[in-house]
């Protein structure tokens, strides 16, 4: 075992967990009920009317709840969170099995400004851009803070590892139960899906990529029995682990992010931008309305 690993068989790091784990239901903070969200449909995606900080009350909510249900031996369904920006909306056009994919989330949220821009010409605005590389630290104070429990899966092993121990460092009383490496087969699925429902994860992490990663989700939700959460993260490890950078805020808010990912990564991300944008953008102006 290497120092430093925060695989649930680490003996050491089990105990940690065990010391610094608390009983929500204990903890003298208020726990919002669990709700749904009005939607507006962006690009076939109903996409939830939501800002960050309601989305990790509602993810404390959610597996405040999993776990009540997991201690009385009746484990409930995971929920499924998944991210919707440029894209998601141009795979979410061309591949109807996708689109079907997409609609078995429990909610979809703004991970792009494009979408965000495309709610604002509807009349009918999302409050906030709810980028996955910027909730996951709303997540992580909310999970510090009630003791619910991560598990990281995805990413090569040592970008995996990476970023667990920078979450770490930026979240002493976070609790992660455990992590793998984003290679593996179908084949290997089950044996996964068994270790991280045994490690008491509340929310899971899963960062394989479009659509790797939403097909992961729906395909072994019933094998997640007991977790809280599914959410979908892409490349949120690269950035945890410090092998990429954020565009400057400007450039965030301006809609320009994915020029400045693009220039950082041209091999990878380049044609990935100028074949996705064009379609998305034509998917966000001719199939989107407001659902309530």
């Amino acid at each position: 075992m290497k120092p430093g690993d925060f695989s649930p068989s680490n003996s050491k790091y089990k105990k940690s967990g065990r010391e610094k784990e608390r009983n929500v239901s204990s903890l003298q903070i208020a726990v919002p009920a669990p709700q749904s969200f009005r939607t507006v449909t962006i690009g076939r995606l109903p996409t939830a009317v939501v800002t960050a900080e309601e989305m990790a009350a509602q993810m404390v909510a959610d597996c405040v709840a999993a776990r009540k249900a997991r201690a009385n031996g009746q484990p409930l369904r995971p929920k499924v969170v998944f991210s919707s920006n440029g894209q998601g909306v141009s795979l979410a056009g061309d591949d109807a099995d996708f689109r079907a994919i997409m609609l078995q989330a429990d909610m979809i949220h703004a991970d792009g400004m494009s979408v965000v821009f495309a709610s604002r010409l509807l009349g009918k605005p999302l409050p906030e851009r709810v980028a996955t590389t910027d909730f996951f630290h709303n997540a992580a104070r909310s999970a510090s803070l009630t003791g619910l429990r991560f598990y990281m899966l995805g990413a090569s092993e040592a970008q995996n590892l990476r970023a667990c121990q920078a979450v770490k460092a930026m979240y002493p009383d976070l609790q992660i139960v455990g992590r793998r490496n984003g290679y593996f087969s179908r084949d290997d699925e089950e044996a996964i899906c068994k270790d991280i429902v045994a490690s008491g994860a509340d929310i899971l992490w899963i960062a394989l990529g479009k659509p790797k990663q939403e097909e992961f989700c729906v395909r072994n939700r019933e094998m997640l029995r007991g977790v809280g959460w599914l959410k979908t993260c892409g490349g949120l490890y690269a950035f945890l682990a410090g092998a990429d950078k954020r565009a400057p805020l400007w450039m965030q808010k301006a809609g320009f992010e994915w020029a400045y990912r693009a220039c950082q990564n041209p091999g990878r991300l380049a044609w990935r931008y100028l074949s996705t944008n064009p379609r998305a953008f034509a998917a966000m102006l001719f199939a989107s309305q407001e659902q309530r």
